[in-house]
């Protein structure tokens, strides 16, 4: 982990770096100062609008194992997502299957298998986004070989899901013989475990409800996408709709890269590719990264804060978990 944490600095270093060489700070300092408050209000809102739609989301994938009302599906989101961006590691991710168990009869597992789905589902939305966004605009090669790249892995992780949650006796035959090298103390646990992390794959066999869930999905990337447009109007770049669209792609690809917590250096460097592709200039590119990362990650920030003596936990019992 320690090695993990210390590529991902010197990695969020490097494209810190790349961020703003070459660089005139004070074109950013003018280009703060042309920014129309008018639409920063009501991307706050679209974006605390998005937070909200991913704690419904959750429910509704969590609801074939369990239900949880929705003031805790929120809480336990808003904590979660602060974890992801405050811990280092990708060990963040491990938030929101903790506290949901503390809140609910549901097994850690369970729904860490949910978070599996829950990823491939965001996965096949932005490629479906992305095929709309094509016909629209060009794009580059290197963002169309992601996107084929991306399709590929979320047809393979989604096929897999599908075929453990149908075929769950056959999925744990097949994993018997790893487990009984085991020792005996440890292999009931184990198989227990995978048992209940293939039961947060059963709404891939639900179809009325995966549909909804894939529509709620294609809902919160769509909010995403106003409020990439709405910071467009703010800053005055005459940019499409179909421009948010590709940004908020290359922005998803770059923020996948594990760096430093909060996507420090990542988020700003891939926005200036975004933004590079419709002929932005660097320095205004740069000072609109820097908003939208800060509005982005502050609604997060403000959230777990406000939620996080609801939610008590500390980054020893997610190391537990991990090594669990």
């Amino acid at each position: 982990m320690k090695k993990k944490v210390i590529a991902g600095l010197a990695l969020s270093a490097l494209l810190v770096w790349l961020s703003i060489r070459g660089i005139e700070f004070q074109g950013v300092i003018d280009s703060f100062r042309t920014i129309r408050g008018g639409y920063i209000l009501p991307a706050i809102s679209v974006l605390l609008l998005m937070q909200i739609l991913r704690s419904i989301r959750w429910g509704l994938i969590l609801r074939p194992i369990g239900k949880v009302d929705q003031l805790s599906l929120f809480s336990v989101t808003s904590v979660g997502f602060l974890a992801i961006i405050a811990i280092p590691a990708r060990l963040g991710e491990l938030a929101r299957p903790y506290l949901i168990t503390k809140k609910s009869r549901i097994p850690m597992s369970s729904a860490l298998g949910t978070i599996f789905v829950e990823r491939a589902l965001d996965s096949l939305t932005i490629l479906i986004i992305a095929l709309v966004a094509f016909f629209f605009t060009p794009l580059p090669p290197w963002l169309v070989r992601s996107s084929t790249l991306l399709l590929l892995a979320t047809v393979v992780l989604s096929t897999m899901m599908i075929l453990m949650i149908v075929r769950r006796e056959a999925t744990l035959r097949v994993l018997a013989p790893l487990i009984e090298k085991l020792p005996a103390r440890y292999a009931g646990a184990v198989n227990r475990l995978i048992d209940h992390f293939i039961e947060g794959f059963r709404i891939m066999i639900n179809p009325a409800l995966l549909l909804s869930v894939t529509l709620l999905s294609i809902v919160i990337w769509l909010v995403d996408v106003l409020a990439i447009y709405l910071l467009f109007l703010a800053f005055g770049l005459d940019l499409s709709v179909a421009a948010a669209f590709v940004l908020m792609i290359v922005l998803v690809i770059g923020i996948a890269i594990p760096t430093a917590p909060g996507f420090i250096g990542n988020w700003h460097y891939f926005c200036i590719i975004g933004l590079g592709l419709f002929g932005i200039p660097k320095t205004d590119a740069l000072t609109f990264a820097i908003i939208y990362h800060a509005l982005s990650i502050g609604i997060v920030i403000f959230l777990g804060l406000l939620f996080l003596p609801f939610n008590r936990f500390s980054v020893a019992d997610l190391r537990h978990q991990a090594e669990s």
